[in-house]
């Protein structure tokens, strides 16, 4: 069985990225790309899918169990275990070095800390996400040493090592003893099957490098608030999630992690949301990353290819825009939730807040300073156009509901906020403006707009804004309606819309739904089985309108619970299970992350706010900094 996903920790190249868990085992790792098929898929399934397992054992010894301390070393994405035995100490070191155009490689160091530890190195590589086993044979070198190559069609991954290895059952395994000071290492090199066998990497040298780009990277960030540790390690796993080549950023580097364990909400998130990467550009932005907002502006551009009418929700890596979603029936999934998926069928969704998400990111790299690009520019305008013929139309919305079509309030809102970004910018360079009286046009859209929203998608009987016009649910989404500046944080709407979605949608420990995933009836309304836990995201949204209404304590409480619910390393997944008391769905997610960059940076500038407000500090705008 795999371990819980809570259990495992993040390694990663920019290009793709590899989950270890508690007992040093890597279990999940698509090779050469994040969106390639799984090397190894034993998180999906079981040992017979492919694994490394590195730890403590051999000969008659039981395997390792969990490591007695992990973390990362520094501000980085090197990965270290460490285990305390019979014999001694011995500390495991992982990691994937940055590699720009060469061939990936997964590189683990064994290091003896104290005493003698005996060591084993169990290796199984299946192919084509389990299905496939390669064939593994030795390959001599001049020098008489040799090393051991796994071949499957198009695929080829090299292992080298300073241990032995012999093949027993379709796994390869080294059984080695380390003592204290002494340092193994072995390198996993993935190249394409028809190419010359790859180097041999130095595994100090690679250390090294990576060590230095993950902390100059770090040294970057420009937050220096009480929650540094914690931005600072969310800042890495989106840096983490990034894809080098073209700057498009995964929601998460897995698929098919269940948002109800044993259930069928099972998704692939190996691709690029538009909504995602837009507002993790944003926090990134705001906390001194501007290389990555230019990549992914041009990666944008590249994806839409001046065709913002047949604009997708998502994207594949490279901005390709055929993600068929099929199943992979061979893997039994994860602790037994079927079906695991490869693409996505949402891709060919409408979501009308995804244009209000694109332009805000847009409209915040030229606030941010980031050099103009004409090119986005025209982009932005054209958004508008389309959106100006189409945003009366109901939609899929922000969930991706899988049933029939509405008119979200969200979406709308959104809509609203790509209209209202835009006007602000020709606002400021009316040079910009498109003949034709644009600017007077979607000035009376965006009051169209908000008007409409206001009439039919809020219930006055109950005081707050509702899932879609005419309906009753409510929807998490709607937390973010004082946060786009649609409505101030007092209007008595927006406080009666936090307060209805406390009472109706948290849990027991204040986290919070993204809807109901049910009606009165209990029939599913969203087109899918089962339920699902408190959405992260949507409960960070709240700890952020808490402190925008004057609730600070009351915020700064909720965040510090959400912030208890990373695992040791400080990772999330998208969601938290009331029930169960564990992390579920794809992990670690994007979508989890930023949020909490976000409001950590709105806590720390309400502190700040509350400080400078006092008799001994200077006068401030008390309001503006508390809504950053």
């Amino acid at each position: 069985m795999p371990a819980r996903i809570e259990d495992y920790a993040l390694i990663g190249d920019m290009q793709t990225a590899a989950l270890v868990g508690r007992d040093g085992s890597v279990d999940w790792l698509c090779l050469p790309r994040f969106d390639s098929p799984a090397v190894f898929a034993g998180l999906l399934g079981t040992d017979e899918h492919g694994f490394w397992r590195l730890g403590p054992g051999g000969g008659t010894a039981a395997p390792a169990g969990p490591a007695d301390r992990r973390r990362y070393r520094g501000d980085s994405l090197i990965l270290e275990h460490e285990w305390d035995t019979d014999g001694g100490t011995v500390r495991v070191v992982d990691f994937m070095p940055p590699r720009g155009t060469a061939a990936p490689q997964l590189i683990r160091i064994v290091e003896g800390v104290s005493g003698t530890v005996r060591m084993r190195s169990a290796l199984r590589m299946r192919f084509s996400y389990g299905r496939v086993v390669p064939w593994v044979h030795r390959v001599e070198q001049a020098d008489g040493g040799h090393r051991t190559v796994a071949v499957a069609g198009p695929d080829s991954v090299w292992l080298d090592g300073e241990a032995e290895t012999y093949g027993r059952d379709l796994t390869t395994y080294a059984d080695f003893t380390v003592t204290a000071g002494e340092r193994i290492a072995f390198a996993l090199t993935w190249q394409a099957s028809h190419l010359d066998a790859p180097n041999a990497p130095d595994a100090e040298d690679m250390l090294d490098a990576t060590a230095d780009f993950w902390h100059d990277w770090a040294d970057q960030c420009t937050y220096q608030g009480p929650y540094r540790e914690a931005v600072i390690r969310s800042l890495i796993t989106l840096k983490g999630l990034t894809y080098a080549p073209t700057g498009g950023i995964v929601a998460a580097p897995t698929t098919s992690l269940p948002e109800d364990i044993g259930g069928e909400r099972n998704w692939d998130y190996r691709y690029t949301w538009l909504r995602d990467a837009a507002i993790t550009l944003s926090s990134l932005l705001r906390t001194g990353y501007r290389d990555e907002a230019k990549a992914w502006r041009e990666w944008l551009l590249r994806a839409v290819a001046g065709d913002p009418e047949n604009l997708q929700i998502m994207y594949g890596i490279a901005g390709e825009r055929e993600l068929t979603e099929s199943s992979l029936d061979w893997l039994p999934g994860y602790e037994g939730s079927q079906p695991v998926r490869t693409g996505n069928g949402a891709a060919g969704q409408l979501q009308l807040d995804v244009y209000g998400e694109v332009v805000e990111a847009l409209h915040l790299a030229h606030m941010t300073g980031l050099v103009r690009n004409d090119h986005a520019h025209q982009l932005q305008l054209r958004l508008i156009d389309y959106l100006e013929d189409h945003w009366q139309n109901p939609d899929e919305g922000i969930w991706e509901v899988r049933g029939p079509r509405r008119h979200f309030v969200h979406s709308k809102v959104m809509a609203w906020v790509a209209v209202d970004r835009t006007i602000k910018l020709l606002e400021q360079t009316p040079e910009d403006e498109p003949t034709g009286g644009h600017l007077e046009r979607w000035r009376t859209l965006r009051d169209t707009i908000h008007a409409d929203v206001c009439e039919k998608g809020y219930d006055p009987e109950r005081n707050t804004f509702t899932q879609y016009y005419g309906g009753r649910e409510l929807d998490a989404s709607l937390l973010l309606i004082p946060q786009v500046g649609f409505l101030p944080a007092d209007d008595k709407r927006v406080i009666g819309t936090i307060e209805a979605i406390q009472r109706e949608l948290s849990t027991e420990d204040g986290f919070v739904l993204r809807y109901p995933t049910h009606d009165e009836s209990g029939n599913n309304v969203d087109g899918l089985s089962g339920h699902e836990g408190a959405f992260l995201a949507c409960s960070f949204w709240l700890a952020d309108d808490l402190a925008m209404i004057g609730r600070v304590q009351e915020a700064r409480e909720l965040f510090d619970r959400l912030l208890a619910l990373r695992n040791d390393v400080g990772l999330l997944a998208e969601e938290w299970d009331p029930r169960l008391k564990r992390q579920v769905g794809n992990f670690p997610q994007a979508f989890s992350h930023v949020p909490l960059i976000d409001t950590a940076l709105r806590l720390t500038a309400c502190g700040a706010a509350y400080l400078s407000a006092q008799p001994d500090g200077p006068a401030t705008d008390r309001v503006e900094r508390a809504t950053v």
